[in-house]
């Protein structure tokens, strides 16, 4: 310990450390539960033995967790307390307490799974479901039962939902700290107007409005500081400008800034502040002087739209759980109010707690470490919750794509390279293979941006000329880190063994935004030719590196001038009105989204780029083929150039292969049905009497539906010279269905299913098969004299229906039983019409009467 119990501050935690550490000597793992502003990030790790590695969701708590340790001790970070977060290390030889990230815990891992020298691993925040929290917690409970078992862990969660986490921890003692928190009032602030939905990065603007009126709100109704929750730093910065002028130092809190802005608004302020933070403040960080919260009600979450490639940050609605938490940071010190800017209603119906991130998160960088960690499917280790096994294949296939897998799914050289470059293995792609195109420097830049969910707006390439002139601490700082990590790992060799494993890496949360595939490389590590680096001008350079991280975005306008354009991925996309982009020929897409149910994705932030650059970024899309088949309701028989499914170049086949085409006419017509062909008045017969053939007798009589006829198309259609659609309708479908009928039946049709019956008149009367159940022959009454009994078909099993016709040829009776008509019906039928068509005989008996088609003759 480097403290001792009674020298700690006395916050709630206090009380059960020794509980904590009984717990851990027990059984080795243990999970605690204690609400924020209990002490639990920065006095646990104080008071455990030996060296302790705190693992920490957000860089920001990180940074905040060791330098308030730091304090307690009076000493500065990187002495007994340090912390290593991407970019930025504070250790050294004394440090007993180190805080990292969970991403830069997953690296040190992969690298050195024993952690040697470590007596405990404390996970922080597990409530919050982040992709590498699981990962370490995964990996840990692994250590701890093949390397390391006298490897303590401790998983941390701000909620009392504790009993899944101990679950998978093992079934580990829970132990729980409460905290006396002071009433906090609640108050219900919608907006008064109608607010559009946030969809990807935008919120209303309506909604920043309302929040920043009652922000002002809230400082008018009590004393204290005002802590702002929004989604992220674009609505900061927009609800800043909206709060000049306020009696109050307005402070923003959020991940990209630097440590010692971030330190500002954790130490209590001389005057009154606004501080105005991500979710970063809801559980990670205490916020000193807070008697108010104002809650937009929005958080920021990672999402994948795996049917289209599409991955982004997504804006989306609270949980209750984090509500709750939100509103209890204004009564950590005193009495305190919360204003949520919706409505009871609104609050009934959001989600009890929030969505894991490995549920809809893209899985890229998560199947990366599950590949470097050996089990690329992520059997056997104790996951929180499993991937869903579509998007974790989708992730797997675009690490193939890449080269960071082999078809086992284990990890390559080149795979390894990918992950110590500490980025999404995209993003690492565009580095690594866009180095050797456009000049190292230049590369880091533009990768740095497409890292900064700031950056994503509309036209990429000024942004990054707007970053080039800024003074941002935080992208300079990554744009180098990015470029020292090219000269230390150089895409065409050996990962190098790093001598400090998580000195320079820290994955974050938010893993990328793509399951595209990716390129091919040559020796240097890219496929493309090698050309002099920084040959491009920005426009290009920027575009050739976006298109490396996302090849099946890059994009062409469907028509000159306009604002939609169609991806190498085969998803339509439009810019925004107003776009400086519109008519761009060609973009690199950097992010784009899609509403629930659109068909068409909105690009947010794109670059141009000319065709060439677009083929030689996207080139693994690239392919030239020959097809022959049916489009657009015909056969099509030509070469066709495609970058995905942008169509670049087409040429017609004179002389295409005879079997392709008729292959392409059969799908056709499977796909069209069977329509296309020509049914004469035969052939629509010749169906009707199979059809009653089968109904009637069963097999061999062969099926003519439609679905039978389609499934058996390449037995009995005989399509000739036919090699286009106009040439079905010459095809003798009367023939080809003969082609149907086995030996064994074939001379029977006649027999069983006659064309037409002879009657007593002598006529030869064609039978109508249209239902096969009921086959009709209509003959008029005079004709049929004579007869006793209705004729039969199908070997005498099925009778024909009658239809006995008047003289004009309407049908006057209809029947199966012609003995029953002529004692029954006749009578009626003959008083009926004997006035009516008086040459025509009427006899009284007609089944001795003479039958006839004739008429009397007139009388003179």
């Amino acid at each position: 310990m480097l403290i001792a119990d009674d020298a700690l501050p006395d916050l709630p935690i206090r009380a059960v450390l020794p509980r904590v550490r009984e717990a851990l000597s027990g059984a080795g793992a243990a999970v605690l539960v204690a609400p924020p502003g209990t002490g639990k990030t920065t006095l646990v790790p104080l008071a455990l033995p030996g060296r302790v590695v705190v693992a920490e969701p957000r860089r920001l708590a990180a940074r905040a967790a060791a330098r308030r340790m730091a304090s307690l001790l009076g000493e500065r970070p990187g002495e007994q307390v340090g912390y290593t977060v991407r970019g930025d290390r504070q250790v050294s030889r004394r440090t007993r307490v180190e805080v990292v990230t969970t991403g830069v815990l997953v690296r040190r891992l992969q690298r050195d799974p024993e952690l040697a020298g470590t007596a405990a691993v404390i996970l922080d925040e597990c409530h919050e479901r982040h992709l590498d929290t699981d990962l370490a917690l995964a990996f840990l409970l692994e250590v701890r039962a093949a390397l390391r078992p006298d490897l303590h862990v401790l998983a941390t969660s701000a909620t009392a939902d504790a009993g899944r986490l101990s679950e998978v921890l093992g079934g580990v003692p829970v132990v729980t700290a409460t905290a006396p928190l002071f009433p906090v009032e609640q108050h219900w602030a919608p907006p008064a107007g109608p607010i559009t939905p946030p969809l990807g990065l935008r919120v209303d603007p309506r909604l920043l409005d309302h929040v920043a009126a009652t922000t002002r709100r809230a400082l008018a109704e009590g004393e204290g500081d005002v802590l702002v929750f929004l989604p992220g730093a674009r609505e900061i910065d927009a609800v800043a400008t909206r709060l000049a002028g306020v009696a109050a130092e307005v402070i923003p809190l959020h991940g990209r800034q630097p440590g010692a802005v971030q330190d500002a608004a954790l130490r209590p302020g001389s005057g009154r502040r606004v501080v105005l933070s991500t979710a970063v403040a809801e559980s990670s960080l205490t916020v000193p002087g807070v008697r108010a919260v104002v809650d937009a009600g929005l958080s920021r979450v990672p999402r994948m739209d795996h049917a289209r490639g599409l991955g982004t940050l997504a804006t989306v609605a609270v949980s209750r759980s984090s509500a709750v938490q939100r509103a209890g940071r204004a009564g950590r010190e005193a009495p305190g109010r919360v204003y949520r800017c919706w409505s009871p209603a609104q609050h009934d119906r959001l989600a009890a707690q929030p969505e894991p991130e490995v549920a809809a998160a893209d899985l890229t960088g998560f199947a990366l470490d599950l590949a470097l960690w050996g089990h690329p499917d992520g059997t056997g280790l104790s996951l929180p919750d499993q991937p869903p096994p579509g998007a974790l294949q989708a992730a797997v296939a675009t690490l193939r794509d890449l080269g960071a897998v082999d078809a086992a799914g284990r990890v390559t050289t080149r795979g390894r390279a990918l992950a110590d470059a500490g980025l999404h293995p995209r993003l690492a792609r565009a580095l690594l293979d866009g180095a050797p195109l456009v000049g190292a420097r230049r590369a880091a830049e533009i990768v740095a941006l497409l890292d900064d969910e700031r950056s994503l707006t509309d036209d990429l390439t000024a942004a990054w000329r707007r970053a080039r002139g800024s003074r941002d601490p935080a992208w300079r700082s990554e744009v180098s880190r990015l470029s020292a990590a090219l000269t230390r790992n150089p895409a065409d060799e050996t990962v190098p063994d790093v001598a400090d494993a998580a000195a320079a890496v820290d994955t974050p949360g938010r893993r990328g935004n793509s399951t595209s595939r990716g390129g091919p490389r040559n020796a240097s590590g890219s496929r493309f030719p090698e050309q002099k680096a920084g040959a491009l001008p920005d426009d290009l350079a920027a575009g050739l590196v976006v298109g490396l991280a996302y090849p099946e975005r890059v994009a062409r306008v469907r028509e000159a001038g306009g604002r939609d354009y169609l991806m190498a991925g085969g998803t339509a996309a439009e810019l925004t009105g107003g776009s400086g982009l519109a008519g761009v020929e060609w973009l690199a897409i950097a992010s784009a989204d899609r509403a629930a149910g659109a068909r068409t994705a909105r690009v947010r932030a794109a670059v141009p780029l000319d065709e060439a650059t677009a083929i030689e970024a996207a080139g693994t899309l690239l392919a030239e083929v020959t097809e022959i088949g049916w489009t657009d309701g015909d056969v099509v028989a030509r070469t066709v150039r495609r970058l995905g499914a942008i169509t670049l170049l087409e040429r017609r086949i004179a002389d295409p292969d005879r079997k392709l085409v008729r292959a392409a006419l059969l799908d056709g017509l499977r796909r069209e049905g069977l329509s296309l062909l020509n049914w004469s008045r035969g052939a629509v017969e010749l169906r009707e009497r199979l059809a009653f053939a089968h109904a009637a007798l069963g097999e061999p009589w062969p099926d003519v539906s439609d679905e039978a006829l389609i499934e058996r198309i390449d037995d009995w259609l005989d399509l000739g010279q036919a090699r286009r659609r106009a040439d079905l309708g010459r095809i003798d479908v009367t023939s080809s269905l003969r082609r149907l009928l086995p030996w064994s039946v074939a001379g029977r049709i006649d027999d069983v299913a006659p064309e037409r019956l002879p009657v007593p008149s002598g006529s030869r009367v064609r039978v109508d098969y249209a239902d096969p159940a009921a086959p009709v022959l209509a003959v008029k009454v005079q004709e049929a004299f004579g007869w006793r009994d209705a004729p039969r078909l199908a070997d005498g099993r099925v009778p024909v229906l009658l239809h006995l016709l008047s003289p004009a040829g309407r049908p006057v009776a209809v029947t199966r039983d012609l003995a029953s008509f002529w004692a029954q019906g006749y009578p009626q039928v003959r008083a009926e019409l004997r006035g009516r068509y008086p040459r025509h005989p009427w006899p009284e008996d007609p089944t001795t009467a003479e039958p006839t088609k004739r008429t009397k003759p007139r009388s003179r």
